[in-house]
């Protein structure tokens, strides 16, 4: 800077504000990867940035959030301050999020959500996010349903209860429900009020067994599902053939995760396939599933067998079985029948290696010969001559691919 005449000139050598001279929408962009709080305050920097922070289309409070105005203002005037910023936005807002946790909730009114969602309601709002942690769950306002511009919806610990006259999210592309209930008890209706829809992940809803695999099954435009077993109707899944069945009716998955929680299958049947050839299918998750279950083992087996595109598994164990069965597998792999496989990230957590899951092991490896990592997290039980046994077991096996690396994560 120059002093001219007793004021100052910006010289012609100065460096440009090349930030403030952006866009509004990079400037919005840039914003809106900044915690909430920092984005607000970015309103001290100049007189040009002074709103800058009202073209925000998205509001974000976070634990990091509710921690910055307890050390800053206070527990009492959270939803004061939360009211008073949503008006100052001058766009539209599109993404929603809202933690709650227990402190958090004790202060916050319901009255204060319930006009929140009104006004997000009437400015086009596409992303809500609503989790509460502990306590009873949060009751959803009736508001909600009136977002039918809605294209992703998460929801935790709260109660799902539509007017008579709802008629679903007809823009919904992406759903995931944990701990979830619902009042009128039509889940399902639920369901097929959501045509679109492209990825569904529900963990326990209430009252448990509630989820028909019919009504699941009527979305054809799934990419991914996410799904606890113990949810669906304990009525309708006796055998790991139900799967195959409910799987089969998208022909559009991507990527699939089942959680075997609390669940078992209460007879076996003989091995099933696909039979839809799923062209885009790349990545398989089975969580806390007990690999020395004989039936569980085969299903598992199965499913990998049926992906002829999958590139990614993942599968965590788990050991609830009081008397372990040997799965239908055998130790010697029969490489001229079983088919090879295109896996090329396989991630195993808390195995015991047991023979049943060194038997699935030396499956993958000898069946897939563009296999690049195969990472095992053992048990934290095995003591150690269990660990170097459970090694010296791996190093035995034959690999397809040249390249496969054996990543044993002790700790």
């Amino acid at each position: 800077m120059e002093l001219i005449h007793g004021t100052l000139k910006a010289s012609k050598f100065a460096p440009e504000d090349v930030i403030s001279n952006m866009p509004n929408d990079i400037v919005t962009h840039i914003l809106e990867r900044l915690p909430l709080q920092d984005a607000v305050r970015t309103g001290i920097l100049s007189r040009n940035w002074r709103f800058k922070w009202t073209m925000l289309t998205q509001l974000i409070f976070d634990d990091n959030f509710f921690e910055y105005l307890l050390e800053t203002e206070g527990e009492n005037n959270y939803g004061s301050i939360i009211s008073s910023l949503i008006p100052h936005l001058k766009g539209v807002i599109t993404k929603f999020v809202l933690y709650i946790e227990q402190r958090t909730y004790r202060i916050l009114d319901d009255e204060d959500i319930n006009h929140w969602i009104l006004l997000l309601s009437k400015n086009g709002i596409k992303d809500l996010t609503f989790c509460k942690e502990n306590g009873p769950r949060l009751k959803l306002p009736k508001h909600l349903f009136s977002c039918l511009e809605l294209q992703h919806l998460k929801l935790v610990s709260c109660c799902f209860d539509p007017p008579a006259s709802f008629n679903g999210f007809p823009n919904l592309l992406s759903l995931e429900l944990r701990s979830v209930q619902f009042e009128s008890g039509k889940f399902g209706v639920f369901f097929t009020q959501c045509p679109v829809l492209e990825t569904l992940n529900f963990g326990f809803t209430f009252p448990v067994g509630n989820v028909k695999l019919t009504e699941i099954s009527k979305l054809a435009n799934l990419k991914i599902l996410s799904l606890l077993l113990f949810s669906l109707e304990n009525t309708m899944i006796t055998s790991s053939s139900s799967i195959f069945e409910l799987v089969g009716s998208f022909p559009k998955l991507e990527e699939l995760h089942l959680d075997f929680i609390k669940f078992k299958f209460t007879e076996g049947d003989a091995e099933k396939r696909f039979h839809t050839t799923f062209p885009c299918f790349k990545t398989l998750k089975l969580s806390r599933i007990d690999l020395c279950n004989g039936i569980m083992l085969t299903c598992a087996f199965e499913m990998i067998r049926s992906f002829p595109n999958l590139e990614t598994l993942e599968i965590t164990a788990s050991y609830w079985d009081d008397s372990p069965t040997p799965g239908n597998c055998s130790m010697e792999v029969d490489y001229n029948t079983t088919g090879l496989l295109q896996l090329r990230s396989v991630e195993f957590t808390y195995l015991k290696g047991s023979e049943n899951e060194v038997c699935l092991i030396k499956y993958l490896l000898a069946c897939s010969p563009i296999l690049k990592k195969l990472v095992i997290h053992p048990h934290s039980c095995l003591a150690s001559d269990e660990k170097l046994m459970f090694a010296m077991k791996l190093l035995k096996l034959h690999r397809a691919s040249s390249v496969a690396e054996i990543d044993l994560c002790w700790f």
